[in-house]
């Protein structure tokens, strides 16, 4: 009764955040924590039922193998990065990742079997502050899949599409995706009778050649898209600029309707969240991005949330310690 109440709680503040604002972060923390409270719950559920006991074994055997099978995914990731992207520290991510990840797991086998209650003590307490990061982590990636998946995908008077590097004056692949998902939509509305507007957002980088919206605008009207349906903001040298010069442009027209930024599929939540931030109105959906770029790139969204958004440690943590007082009373 007290477990399963225990699931309901946060399932319902995740039910409620989302009817009011799918951008809300604290919805993929109360999802986490939900999700977290149901295995809890099904566990104690299933001590004499084995149709439900040995699922959850058999879940939990594959998720304490893909536990130990990650870092070794992300070294491998690391090593592809560092071969097609170059070096730098945001490439670099998911290397790290795999390395901090291997050093942590012999810290804490090695640390547990010493005498010193100081060791036994740090280790265990590495491992805790490791696996409430693994929390976060998991609950922020299922709910930005989540995000990424629903909402509205036509009927918008405004599209904005976020830059990102060129490669001297030409869109790479990476633009490229998000100005291809940018332009089905468009297509969708005018087959539909709407006259949706694009604005390409992105300022010049000190290794480009063209502001990144002029050449967003040169591939687009390449593709058929006219000159009066194409807005062009050069301005914007982050995310936050691209939102907001982008509605501006779109308000000085009389666009203060439905819109929608187009951006690449890992940055479509913390693209949401700082919109919602900026208090602007509109929705995100996101673009294919190839395989071997999402890790590092989710990584440097995950970092970016926290550090941006503290108040989301002391709501998981507090949330999570008084689930775990509560069920210790219980048992």
């Amino acid at each position: 009764m007290f477990a399963g109440l225990l699931f309901l709680i946060p399932a319902s503040f995740f039910l409620i955040g989302v009817a009011r604002d799918r951008r809300r972060l604290s919805n993929a923390v109360w999802l986490g924590i939900a999700l977290l409270m149901l295995l809890l719950w099904l566990a104690g559920a299933g001590q004499d039922n084995p149709a439900v006991s040995l699922p959850l074994l058999l879940g939990f055997v594959l998720a304490v193998l893909g536990l130990l099978l990650l870092p070794l995914a992300l070294l491998a990731n690391g090593v592809v990065m560092l071969r097609r992207e170059g070096r730098s520290l945001g490439n670099l991510l998911s290397l790290l990742a795999g390395l901090a990840l291997i050093g942590e797991m012999l810290y804490f086998f090695w640390g547990i079997s010493q005498p010193n209650d100081w060791i036994r003590g740090s280790a265990i307490g590495l491992f805790l502050v490791s696996a409430y990061i693994a929390f976060l982590f998991v609950s922020l990636l299922l709910y930005s899949v989540i995000y990424g998946r629903t909402g509205r995908r036509h009927g918008f008077d405004g599209i904005v599409v976020l830059g990102a590097g060129l490669v001297g004056s030409q869109v790479p692949p990476l633009l490229a995706n998000r100005l291809d998902r940018a332009l089905r939509l468009y297509r969708r509305d005018r087959e539909a009778g709407r006259s949706p507007v694009i604005v390409v957002s992105g300022g010049q980088g000190a290794d480009e050649n063209v502001s990144e919206a002029f050449a967003m605008r040169e591939y687009l009207l390449e593709r058929g898209v006219p000159a009066d349906d194409l807005v062009l903001e050069d301005q914007a040298t982050t995310t936050e600029e691209n939102l907001r010069y982008s509605k501006a442009l779109l308000a000085e027209r009389g666009l203060n309707g439905r819109v929608v930024a187009v951006t690449n599929n890992y940055h479509v939540f913390r693209t949401a969240v700082l919109s919602r931030n900026q208090g602007l109105r509109l929705q995100v959906i996101g673009a294919p991005t190839a395989w071997y770029f999402v890790p590092s790139a989710f990584l440097r969204e995950f970092v970016a949330l926290l550090v941006r958004n503290p108040v989301v440690h002391g709501l998981a943590c507090a949330v999570l310690m008084a689930g775990g007082l509560v069920l210790t009373q219980i048992g």
